[in-house]
């Protein structure tokens, strides 16, 4: 069972989500907040395993209320997706960087929500890499990188090569094929990466190679996928 935790200041939007995730049998909605504070707060004391979190909201925002989640050491099974609409393009980089495991617009479909949600609890990759890769493209190139983390030195050539097709969104799956790799070699890869990279979720990996230049922005299309 998946549990999930609610975080959005409008009641109406708390409710349509939880009617759509409740009617799954392996989802449960097992509280809400309506600031960031309160997601904290209940993040804290109920363990979920995904947060659903919209990053406007009155008091202390989503962005803060993910950047203190991720970093509070007993919360590191947590994962966060945060909830944005596309006049809010810009904070989904430091979002990532906050430590959200990826993101949604609010309009998405209920089956992709559903999905979004199963996927990250599971760890196995971004969301919408798609939309991910274009947006984290579009402001890694504003941002001022800091200097390339050294761990990186200590990643093997094959796992740098990994780390790219992470970075482009790519699924372990879709990382085996384009490495003629099986799909449990490639979790392995993955797996070794982020213990090397004292990465928290795929989402920080992405975050990781685009400041230490690892990979560009616009590298990998959609059409080379």
């Amino acid at each position: 069972m998946i549990r999930v935790l609610l975080a959005d200041d409008q009641t109406l939007v708390r409710a349509g989500f939880r009617s759509i995730l409740s009617d799954e049998d392996d989802l449960d909605v097992v509280g809400e907040a309506g600031d960031g504070a309160a997601a904290v707060t209940l993040a804290r004391e109920l363990r979920p395993d995904v947060v659903l979190m919209d990053i406007r909201m009155p008091g202390l925002d989503g962005l803060e209320a993910t950047r203190r989640i991720a970093g509070d050491p007993r919360l590191d099974a947590v994962k966060v997706i945060i909830l944005t609409t596309f006049d809010l393009d810009d904070y989904v980089y430091g979002a990532l960087r906050a430590g959200a495991g990826g993101f949604l617009v609010k309009d998405t479909e209920p089956a992709e929500l559903i999905h979004a949600v199963r996927v990250v609890a599971r760890g196995d990759a971004l969301i919408a890499p798609s939309i991910t890769r274009r947006l984290i493209s579009e402001f890694a190139g504003r941002v001022k990188r800091p200097d390339p983390a050294p761990e990186l030195n200590a990643l093997t050539e094959r796992e740098r090569e990994v780390l790219t097709l992470v970075a482009g969104g790519l699924s372990n799956d879709e990382i085996a094929a384009r490495l003629v790799l099986s799909p449990a070699t490639a979790k392995t890869h993955v797996s070794r990466i982020m213990t090397k990279l004292r990465a928290r979720d795929r989402a920080q990996l992405v975050v990781t190679a685009y400041e230490a230049g690892v990979i560009t922005p616009g590298w990998l299309s959609d059409g080379q996928r």
